[in-house]
C-alpha cells in the first residue's frame, strides 16, 4: 500500500484515543464524555480537543471546506503547529485560516496583528479578524469560501483576555454567513474551580468584554463557546464542541503534561496567568503592571514607589500570596529605561490564591502608600473591572473586602448561569 507524503505526516501527527464524535444542533453539540473517571485524572498526559480529533479521522469535518481560528498555541503534544498537521493531511480540506491579536504566527505584539497575507509555510490564505465582529467578520468567512470555522487557541482564564472574545466575534460572525462552528478545547491553565470578581455590566461591553461574564471565568474554551451560544448570541451558530480527555476542573497547566506556548508576547508562563486575571487590572492606573520585563503581571511598580507598598500589602494577610519589594527597569511600556520600585507576587499556595481579591488589595495599598497613585485618565479601569465601582469605591477609601462584596449578587448570579455550562468534573 503506497502512502503520500501528506498521508505519512498525518499517520504520525496527532496523538491521543480518538473520542465519540456527536451530531451538533444550533444548541451545540459535543464529542467526548461528560466527565472524566478516576483513571483518566491519574493520567500524565491531557488529549486536547484537536488531539482528539486528528485521531478520530477528522470525522466532523468530513466533505467540508475549513478554515481555522488559531495563534502559535494551537500545537499537538509533540509540539507543532495544527496547521501544519491538517495541511499535510488527505483527511481533512484546510483552505483558509484566520488570525486573531497578535497574529497566526504571532508576530505583533498587543494591538497589533498580521493583516491578509499567504503563510509561506503552507501556502494557506491568512484573514485578519483583529476589532473585526458582525457582518464585516462574517464577509470575510464569506470570502474565505469555507463551510466550516474552526476555533483552536489556548486561553488564559480571564475575561479581558481577548481570545475568548474573538471566539464570541467569530461565532456571531459564523453565523450571519451561514458556517458551521468547531471549538477544540484546551485547559485553563489556571484550573476550571471557581469564578471570580465582578460580572461585566452591559454598558461597559468592549472587546476586553463583550458580555456579562466574571472577570476570572473559571471555564475552558468549549464551555464558553457554549455559554455564548445558549445565553448571549442573538443567532445560535451551528455548534460542535470537541473535548478535551484527561482533564479535571482542579487541575493547574502543570499537571497536564502539555506544552506551554506563550499566547501572547506578555503571557510567557502558566505562572503569569495565575496572576493574570487580577493584576492585569493596573493596566488601568498610571504604575507600570510588568511589561518589559520577564515577569509582566507579576512585577508592578512606578517611579517614586519605595518598600511601604510591599509592607502595606502584606499587612493585608492575603491568602496564598506573599510580596517582595522590588525594582525594575521595563524594556518597553510604562517607564521605559527608568527604574521604578514596587512589588512582585510570590503565590506560595495556588489552592487558596485568589488573583482578583488579591489585586483590589494591591490596589487600596498602593493608594494608600504612594502619593503618585492615579487611575487612567481614560478610565480604563472600568473597562476592565466591568463597572464603575472598584475605581469609586477605593477613591472612596473603601477597604479591599467592602469593594469585592459588591459584586457578591452579580457574581452568584452569573456561577448559577455557569453551572449548565461545565463539561468537566
Amino acid at each position: 500500500m503506497s502512502l503520500s507524503r501528506r498521508g505519512l505526516l498525518a499517520a504520525t501527527g496527532a496523538v491521543g484515543a480518538a473520542g465519540a464524535v456527536g451530531t451538533a444542533g444550533t444548541a451545540g453539540g459535543d464529542s467526548g464524555s461528560g466527565s472524566d473517571s478516576a483513571s483518566d485524572r491519574s493520567r500524565t498526559r491531557v488529549r486536547t480537543g484537536f488531539d482528539r480529533l486528528a485521531a478520530d479521522g477528522y470525522r466532523p469535518l468530513a466533505g467540508q471546506k475549513v478554515g481555522v481560528v488559531t495563534n502559535p498555541t494551537g500545537i499537538t503534544a509533540d509540539v507543532r503547529h495544527i496547521v501544519d498537521v491538517m495541511h499535510a493531511d488527505d483527511r481533512v480540506r484546510l483552505t483558509a485560516v484566520f488570525g486573531p491579536e497578535h497574529g497566526f504566527r504571532g508576530t505583533a505584539q498587543a494591538g497589533g496583528s498580521e493583516g491578509r497575507y499567504d503563510d509561506p509555510a503552507t501556502g494557506l490564505p491568512v484573514y485578519d479578524t483583529y476589532l473585526k465582529s458582525g457582518q464585516p467578520l462574517a464577509d470575510v468567512f464569506t470570502a474565505s469560501g469555507v463551510d466550516t470555522v474552526v476555533f483552536d487557541i489556548q486561553d488564559a482564564g480571564a475575561r479581558f483576555y481577548t481570545y475568548i472574545w474573538t471566539l464570541y466575534d467569530c461565532m456571531e460572525a459564523a453565523a450571519l454567513a451561514g458556517k458551521r462552528f468547531v471549538v477544540l478545547d484546551r485547559p485553563n491553565p489556571v484550573t476550571g474551580r471557581a469564578a471570580l470578581g465582578p460580572v461585566l455590566h452591559p454598558e461597559f461591553a468592549t472587546f476586553v468584554g463583550r458580555r456579562p461574564i466574571a472577570q476570572a471565568h473559571g471555564m475552558t474554551v468549549t464551555e464558553l463557546a457554549r455559554l455564548f451560544n445558549g445565553e448571549f448570541l442573538e443567532r445560535p451558530v451551528p455548534l460542535e464542541t470537541v473535548r478535551m480527555s484527561g482533564w479535571a476542573r482542579d487541575d493547574f497547566f502543570d499537571a497536564t503534561g502539555l506544552p506551554w506556548v506563550p499566547p501572547s508576547p506578555n503571557m510567557p508562563t502558566p505562572d503569569t496567568a495565575l496572576v493574570y486575571a487580577g493584576t492585569c487590572l493596573f493596566e488601568g492606573t498610571n504604575l507600570s503592571e510588568g511589561r518589559g520585563t520577564t515577569r509582566p503581571f507579576e512585577l508592578l511598580g512606578a517611579e517614586g514607589v519605595d518598600r511601604s507598598w510591599a509592607e502595606a500589602a502584606n499587612a493585608l494577610e492575603l491568602p496564598g500570596v506573599r510580596f517582595r519589594e522590588a525594582y525594575f527597569a521595563p524594556t518597553f511600556s510604562k517607564f521605559q529605561g527608568k527604574t521604578v520600585g514596587g512589588v512582585q507576587l510570590h503565590v506560595h499556595d495556588r489552592a487558596s490564591f485568589d488573583p482578583v481579591r488579591t489585586a483590589i488589595g494591591l490596589l487600596v495599598t498602593a493608594k494608600r502608600s504612594w502619593s503618585g497613585f492615579a487611575w487612567r485618565p481614560d478610565h480604563w479601569i472600568d473597562k476592565l473591572t466591568g463597572s464603575t465601582a472598584v475605581r469609586t469605591m477605593i477613591d472612596a477609601g473603601a477597604e479591599p473586602d467592602e469593594v469585592a462584596a459588591a459584586w457578591r449578587d452579580d457574581l452568584a448570579a452569573f456561577r448559577a448561569v455557569r453551572r449548565r455550562y461545565l463539561a468537566y468534573r
